[in-house]
């Protein structure tokens, strides 16, 4: 800051020479040029800015993504997926920033269904050739879900895929703004439908295991391997935070999936855990609030 008192000590030794002179001036010329403070904020400035109306969409992930169990039994429905969906009753975040206009032709789902983090880079690859202006990630979930909990992905894997897959399509679409989902509370799915007689034996067919294997038991083994699973999940989503904070063009949704209390009625009623047409609808919410944000989630 430059007060008024330094202008006149400046003008009252410029009457004699010497370095008290030099000294003062130079403190002057530096407020009245904003000193290094301003050029700081300057070239904080002038790194990469988030684009909150990105034109282009390009969709990684999961079953979640591909609609899996959303339209009918056993199958994907990429109409209904989230991200790049064009069912009205999802209103996809692709429809949102898009227009239902702009969807077939500048949106695209690379996501499949079974996918884990190691599976991210190959989808990445194919998913930069189009240079989307944005790309959305949803993985980790089938990390989680597995046939059991000493199974899982190790978080130390996690974090080497995430990272590989993240450089890789830095390297092939430097521009390319990134959404990353955080991964669904998977003992909040649990607690939703271990309770009706009709869902446990459709999860008996293999969904899930880690998790969903003997869902009303309350045995201190079973208690502890969904607190295990639970625990893994909020590991996966630190990882995808903190890779995701390293790059100026990534974006966490702040752990909005993993909190979002999902409701029955949200749920496919073919296997009670993946989103249904309703579940869909509020990803979609939740990604476009976050995109079109000015500053991300804290």
């Amino acid at each position: 800051m430059c007060t008024t008192a330094l202008r006149r000590r400046a003008h009252r030794t410029l009457a004699g020479a010497g370095a008290a002179t030099v000294l003062l001036i130079g403190a002057l010329t530096g407020c009245q040029s904003g000193g290094s403070d301003t050029e700081g904020e300057q070239g904080a400035q002038a790194g990469p800015r988030w684009n909150t109306a990105p034109a282009s969409i390009a969709a990684v992930g999961d079953s979640i993504t591909r609609g899996f169990d959303a339209c009918s039994v056993l199958a994907d429905c990429p109409e209904v997926s989230w991200s790049t969906g064009n069912d009205p009753a999802v209103h996809s975040l692709a429809t949102r920033l898009l227009g239902e206009a702009g969807v077939p032709a500048r949106s695209w789902n690379y996501a499949v269904t079974g996918s884990r983090m190691a599976d991210l880079a190959g989808q990445l690859t194919a998913a930069a050739e189009h240079k989307p202006d944005l790309v959305t990630v949803m993985v980790g979930s089938n990390d989680a879900c597995r046939p059991s909990a000493s199974s899982m992905t190790p978080v130390a894997e996690f974090r080497a895929a995430f990272e590989k897959a993240l450089a890789g399509l830095r390297a092939a679409s430097p521009a390319s703004q990134v959404y990353v989902s955080s991964v669904p509370d998977l003992q909040r799915l649990w607690e939703q439908g271990k309770d009706s007689p009709m869902v446990r034996q459709i999860w008996k067919l293999g969904i899930c295991q880690s998790m969903l294997a003997d869902p009303l038991s309350a045995a201190s083994g079973a208690t502890a391997r969904r607190e295990q699973v639970r625990a893994r999940v909020v590991e996966y989503n630190e990882v995808l935070r903190e890779v995701c904070k390293k790059d100026a063009l990534c974006r966490y949704d702040g752990g909005a999936v993993f909190q979002y209390p999902f409701a029955a009625d949200q749920l496919s009623r073919w296997d009670w855990f993946h989103p249904g047409k309703d579940g869909q609808a509020r990803l979609a919410e939740l990604a476009h609030r976050q995109v079109t944000a000015a500053e991300p989630p804290r």
